[in-house]
């Protein structure tokens, strides 16, 4: 094992692995079932104690 195929293959599967966690947290963040949790999220900050 040489230094150029540890460094290629780390580059490739870190690529790979960023682009599957944020498909990942694009899929949580765009589902239906999380909206009304979402939304309330959103409406906090405007809320007055």
């Amino acid at each position: 094992m040489t230094y150029e195929f540890l460094s290629e293959t780390a580059q490739t599967w870190g690529t790979v692995g960023f682009v599957v966690m944020f498909a990942l947290a694009l899929a949580y963040a765009l589902n239906p079932k999380n909206r009304a949790q979402f939304d309330d999220a959103a409406r906090l900050p405007l809320e007055k104690d």
